[in-house]
């Protein structure tokens, strides 16, 4: 049986394309994990197998989500993938470098910025994180963030762990 390292909850990183926004963000949280020795460090290949396929218990949670939002006028999922243009799953490409890919959204209520940042780690070969950054441009954002936020750690905690424990392409 496989054993695989703990998930943290870790420090904003300093390496991160973000870093020069923490101090405006109005919540701001960061996960990582290393990355099994079998894992590749192509930062593009790892985010679409971290943010594609999630389980079914995701989904039923982003359309409760979008049941919720959408009278208020915010943007749904449906929206999100109507977009088009650059995108992994539903979210936005910002930026990109060899080891960081930056995705979001800008909507009335809020925007916010994922970093998923692969860099190399002193207990495996690569160490994984994802870092989330929100600016609220009305209340309505704080008060949402307020509602999803335990739900915004479990998916990025178990996005992680299916990063950690499913294989992908060896970069």
């Amino acid at each position: 049986m496989s054993s695989y390292s703990k998930i943290e909850q870790s420090v904003l990183p300093p390496a991160s394309q973000l870093s020069s926004s923490y101090g405006r963000a109005d919540f701001a949280d960061a996960f990582s994990v290393d990355l099994p020795e079998r894992a590749g460090h192509d930062v593009e290949a790892l985010a679409r197998h971290v943010f594609a396929n999630q389980p079914a218990w995701i989904a039923m949670l982003l359309g409760i989500r979008d049941t919720l939002v959408r009278p208020l006028g915010l943007k749904t999922t449906a929206d999100f993938k109507e977009k088009g243009g650059d995108r992994i799953s539903l979210f936005h490409v910002f930026e990109r470098s060899d080891d960081e890919i930056v995705l979001g959204e800008d909507d009335t209520h809020l925007d916010f910025r994922v970093s998923v940042l692969v860099r190399p780690s002193s207990h495996s070969r690569f160490r994984l994180t994802v870092t989330t950054l929100v600016f609220y441009n009305r209340p309505l954002g704080r008060a949402y963030i307020t509602l999803i936020a335990p739900f915004h750690r479990a998916v990025v905690r178990a996005s992680l762990h299916r990063a950690q424990r499913l294989g992908w392409p060896n970069a």
